[in-house]
């Protein structure tokens, strides 16, 4: 065998052994946050390849994210969940499957991003829709997720709540409220983007409640000009929490991956790419260079008005809660 060939065969088991040893990893996350992820990816695997001199992939799992967080905790081996809401992944906590103190494993709770919820109305806003009292008017039919399979849908829900009680409402006048909304309510979407599939493609309603950063995504997909958007008076904080699923980890030998995946959302690099999706960025210099495209409004945080997404979620979305008792399908 001339030295040539050896050298060829060498360098084919190098990469053969290379390609097998790539890491796969597995994102578990919310559906509007498809795009984002998709830049983010692409950015981290640079990154990590130019840092480590590895390669990677990385596969997205999008979904309502209760379902996803349902599905993690069945059995779907994914690395890492990044959420919309801390219930999800206190639900994985609980199951044993991500670590209970999660919120301490990275900054700011473990939340790269932020977003809060607006409406999106038809082109022109032809219902004149500029608040929360709008919503709840005869003949304005509101398309929002449903908080039992969405965070989507509780943070709307919730915001709602929060709208009434900011303004000096009480617990009463603020259930009051929510329940006419949800009166108006049409069809309770199971995702955000299963929300926005029913607004623009099968017509469905006035207006929809959903995250800040959907407007982007609407845009790209459907066209600009489809939607308006409208920042009511008052909002909520959503934070966008993310977790290395243990059990994965522990048995894929990924651990160091999924924390380098979640670490790089806190980069520069990264932060830019979420405010060019309209998710809010937590780098200050990033959010200020953005300004333009986070309006200012009066937003409040869950733990002020409900203590934290776990009280909420026993009061408010489990079975026989507050929503339970709000809102019955197919009642006008």
């Amino acid at each position: 065998m001339t030295s040539r060939i050896k050298t060829l065969i060498g360098t084919l088991v190098l990469a053969a052994s290379g390609a097998a040893s790539a890491q796969t990893l597995l994102n578990a996350s919310y559906d509007v946050a498809r795009e984002f992820y998709k830049d983010y990816n692409a950015a981290f695997v640079a990154n990590y390849k130019k840092t480590t001199g590895k390669e990677v992939k990385i596969d997205q799992s999008h979904g309502g994210s209760s379902a996803q967080a349902r599905a993690v905790a069945d059995g779907l081996d994914a690395d890492v969940v990044t959420m919309n809401t801390s219930t999800d992944i206190d639900f994985l906590a609980n199951a044993g499957v991500v670590a209970k103190d999660w919120p301490k494993r990275f900054p700011y709770n473990a939340s790269p991003t932020t977003s809060t919820m607006l409406f999106l109305t038809r082109n022109g806003n032809p219902k004149g829709i500029k608040d929360w009292d709008d919503l709840i008017k005869p003949g304005v039919q509101v398309v929002v997720v449903n908080p039992k399979t969405g965070g989507n849908g509780r943070y709307a829900y919730l915001a709602a709540w929060g709208y009434v009680k900011k303004k000096g409402g009480t617990d009463a006048q603020a259930a009051e409220f929510v329940g006419k909304l949800f009166k108006n309510v049409p069809i309770l979407a199971r995702g955000g983007r299963d929300a926005t599939t029913a607004f623009l493609q099968r017509n469905i309603g006035d207006v929809l409640i959903t995250f800040e950063s959907e407007v982007v995504s609407i845009d790209r997909e459907f066209g600009s000009g489809k939607v308006d958007a409208v920042y009511p008076s008052i909002s909520i904080l959503a934070e966008n929490p993310v977790a290395v699923v243990e059990r994965t980890v522990n048995k894929k030998g990924t651990g160091e991956l999924a924390k380098a995946y979640l670490d790089y959302l806190y980069s520069e690099e990264a932060q830019e790419i979420a405010a060019k999706h309209a998710l809010r960025p937590r780098s200050e210099a990033v959010l200020k260079k953005n300004a333009a495209t986070f309006k200012p409004l009066q937003l409040f945080t869950v733990q002020e008005l409900f203590g934290s997404l776990s009280e909420a979620q026993k009061v408010h979305f489990n079975d026989g809660g507050q929503f339970d008792k709000l809102y019955t399908p197919g009642a006008k």
